[in-house]
């Protein structure tokens, strides 16, 4: 491999055409640049001047050789560069995980909006991908970032989180539903009702038992008539006359006219989201981005979850 520094002499050389006007040039004494050329010349088995009544000359095969190194080593400065923008965090790429929470609370939309306003060269990719799965990402980092709505495991010794939202869940009625119209709602009218879940995914098992468990506490048992893959689906089945649901208060916008959101004084669960990142940032875009997350967050969120 040729020595960017011997490179860069020849080229000082080549254009001065004498030695000692190019070691001026560079701020170094003729002695050694001329070794440096000879050695060029000797690791190359290639004559690269011809010398003349004290001047120096380029050969045919040293004129091809210039133009060559005049490209090498603009190259080698555009990558030098690259590499301070990198270090810098103006340019790179982030590959962010999220599951669709993230989106309608407006939390990755929001982040993304910020970094892309400070430095528009990154590109973004997104991931939907359930929560283990991008702890495995993570793991493998081939994720930068996880927002997921279930904290890391607490013995993983590389995954760190903050909680970035908090979004209480509402009771969505279909509007021709009896309960609707009703001013006050009882444990009582909700035992029995058809209900509407988000599942089908390995790793909302454990919801769907929490969401029942926390029912029974509540003091009615829901009969689980539909799962849905996402939150949005499950308004669309309210929205329809299918059952009842609880949603995040974030997606009250995409309700409609045909959904009643209620909110129940005692009965109050909320959607958690997380942000979930390897605790080994190795570039310095993932740290920027992950502020931007961070500065999103509720002021309602305890800090002292962090882990």
């Amino acid at each position: 491999m040729q020595d960017l520094r011997q490179l860069r002499y020849f080229v000082a050389v080549a254009e001065c055409e004498n030695v000692g006007r190019a070691a001026e040039q560079l701020h170094i004494s003729q002695s050694p640049l001329s070794r440096q050329i000879a050695q060029l010349e000797d690791n190359l088995g290639l004559a690269l001047f011809e010398r003349r009544n004290q001047r120096l000359y380029l050969t045919r095969d040293g004129r091809t050789f210039l133009a060559e190194a005049r490209g090498l080593l603009k190259h080698a400065e555009r990558l030098e560069s690259l590499g301070k923008r990198l270090g810098r965090g103006e340019e790179g790429g982030l590959c962010i995980g999220y599951v669709n929470h993230a989106i309608h609370a407006g939390v990755l939309p929001g982040a993304v909006r910020a970094i892309r306003a400070e430095r528009p060269n990154i590109h973004i990719a997104l991931y939907n991908m359930t929560s283990n799965e991008q702890f495995e990402g993570l793991r493998q980092r081939s994720l930068d970032i996880a927002l997921v709505c279930d904290r890391p495991p607490k013995d993983d010794p590389d995954l760190r989180g903050q909680p970035v939202l908090d979004d209480p869940l509402l009771l969505a009625i279909p509007a021709a539903h009896p309960l609707a119209s009703k001013a006050e709602l009882a444990p009582a009218d909700l035992h029995e009702q058809d209900w509407i879940i988000t599942g089908g995914q390995p790793d909302q098992v454990h919801k769907r038992d929490d969401f029942i468990a926390r029912c029974g506490d509540a003091g009615f048992t829901p009969r689980l008539s539909l799962e849905a893959t996402d939150p949005l689906s499950v308004l669309g089945l309210v929205s329809a006359g299918l059952g009842l649901a609880m949603v995040q208060s974030s997606l009250s916008a995409s309700a409609g006219p045909t959904v009643v959101l209620r909110q129940l004084d005692w009965f109050q669960p909320s959607e958690q989201l997380w942000a979930v990142w390897h605790q080994v940032d190795l570039r310095p875009i993932v740290g920027i981005f992950r502020e931007q997350v961070l500065a999103l967050a509720e002021q309602g969120v305890d800090k002292s979850t962090q882990v």
